[in-house]
């Protein structure tokens, strides 16, 4: 039988990329987790980890356990929690962006405040790529994230696709400027890097006039004629117009939101909040066709 004990410690180690980190993270000492993961390399008959300078990583065989050890740990939560009838309570830590959580908190908190009155979610807003960050440092234990997959972020769970658009003021003709002026997230933002990109391949000019990581800041800019910008279509404000091929804009990749829960532990009060989530979410739609 494998220990589930050592898996999770092993999901530490791979999640946090650190023996030490882990060590803390499990409440452990740094030569208890090293015992642990030489007991697990023997209980598997392979060598999981390897030396990377001063750093370890894993092997090919510890990348295929990895799959397997979430898999059992989490199944191993599941069903602790499935046979606790205590009512629930305790703090759950949500990570989303501003832009999703003007679009789809309000509905979640409240369905999920009138089922659980004694449990309490804590918010943070922040852009996608921070909120990664967020959840890597145990400080989140469940984020709403844009997904792209070319990042290659692990264990996320996808639950909502929808077209991304570009938008103008239905007052205003921003779109007929020339340079195109441009409302638009920080440079770190993939919705940004999609309309740049896609502006360039079709050789339209443009200036990018307002940057911010906070959407109501950019809405704001659309909806004043200042600029035009680049929204999901569950996004789309009154007073905004979509801006299609026929106008002269390239088409859009679709956008994806997921969901990322935390590898450290599983609490029913955080599960309940997931399925909140996802049942407000879950409408993945065909994506377009090419």
């Amino acid at each position: 039988m494998l220990d589930l004990d050592q898996l999770r410690t092993f999901v530490a180690i791979a999640e946090s990329g650190s023996f030490t980190k882990a060590a803390g993270a499990v409440h452990k000492t740094q030569s208890a987790v090293s015992m642990q993961m030489r007991r697990l390399e023997e209980r598997i008959g392979r060598q999981i980890f390897m030396r990377d300078g001063r750093n370890s990583r894993l092997t090919e065989h510890g990348e295929r356990l990895l799959q397997y050890a979430r898999r059992l740990v989490q199944l191993n939560d599941e069903t602790l929690a499935a046979f606790d009838e205590t009512e629930l309570e305790g703090l759950v830590r949500l990570g989303t962006p501003d832009d999703y959580a003007n679009r789809f908190l309000p509905e979640i908190l409240a369905r999920f405040s009138r089922s659980n009155p004694k449990a309490e979610v804590s918010v943070v807003c922040a852009p996608t790529p921070n909120l990664v960050e967020l959840m890597a440092e145990g400080e989140l234990d469940v984020s709403i994230i844009t997904h792209v997959r070319k990042r290659g972020w692990k264990d996320v769970e996808v639950v909502r696709r929808e077209p991304l658009l570009w938008v103008a003021s239905t007052r205003h003709c921003a779109e007929l400027e020339d340079p195109l002026p441009l409302a638009l997230g920080r440079p770190t933002c993939d919705w940004r890097k999609a309309a740049t990109a896609a502006l360039n391949e079709t050789g339209k000019k443009s200036r990018l006039l307002y940057s911010s990581w906070n959407s109501t800041a950019v809405g704001a800019a659309v909806l004043a004629g200042l600029a035009v910008s680049v929204l999901p279509e569950s996004a789309l404000r009154p007073g905004m117009r979509v801006l299609q091929e026929a106008d002269g804009f390239p088409r859009l990749p679709d956008c994806e939101i997921g969901l990322m829960r935390s590898w450290r532990q599983t609490t029913r009060v955080r599960e309940a909040l997931v399925e909140h989530i996802v049942s407000s979410l879950d409408n993945l739609s065909v994506p377009r066709e090419a």
